[in-house]
């Protein structure tokens, strides 16, 4: 009798968890994750990855405390430059062979202004996992034409590629090396909220 009481208790306890929990689905079509590195000191390379997922899970009124996880396909870097991209997914880079996925999980997503968050997470790239925070901007939600409710995000950030075992460079004649270690991280979707 007690031990079914309690598994009432508990199955009760975990239903209304998971109703509370609201889960948003990547809209990749209306998303973009770019990057950007300094290039012969004077100038920046941008890039982008055309293949990835997110998932976020929100179980208060705001975002704060909600769960994030992404999924990128580093064999799907484009820089718009066919010879540089398959460079970038070689051995001296990504190693996308080896390595194919880049992949983040969040440890806190805190608020920090009306609109602001700051998450923290574990990025693993290269076979290397480090702890990265992302500057977030929420632009707000809103209902589309067919019945939808979508939720904007912007997302900051810098790693040092060096950091994750990416060390390639070259020296110039003129001194100062081909690139920078320094990788900015731009991030822009916009999610969809999962209909219960």
């Amino acid at each position: 009798m007690k031990k079914n009481i309690l598994f009432s208790i508990i199955f009760v306890v975990f239903s209304i968890a998971m109703n509370a929990q609201t889960n948003w689905k990547l809209d990749a079509a209306h998303s973009k994750v770019s990057f950007n590195i300094s290039h012969m000191v004077i100038s920046e390379v941008t890039g982008r990855f055309t293949d990835f997922d997110i998932n976020l899970t929100q179980t208060k009124d705001d975002f704060a405390e909600s769960k994030i996880t992404a999924t990128i396909k580093t064999k799907s870097i484009n820089t718009d430059n066919e010879g540089r991209d398959k460079h970038l997914r070689s051995t001296d880079f990504f190693d996308a062979e080896k390595y194919p996925e880049i992949t983040f999980k969040s440890m806190s997503f805190e608020k920090t202004g009306k609109d602001s968050y700051k998450i923290t997470g574990d990025l693993t790239m290269h076979g290397v996992t480090k702890s990265v925070v992302m500057s977030t901007k929420f632009n707000g939600t809103m209902v589309d034409p067919w019945g939808n409710t979508r939720a904007g995000f912007k997302a900051e950030g810098t790693i040092n590629r060096k950091d994750f075992g990416i060390v390639y460079n070259k020296v110039l004649e003129t001194g100062g090396v081909m690139l920078g270690e320094d990788v900015g991280i731009i991030i822009n979707v916009e999610m969809t909220k999962e209909k219960k």
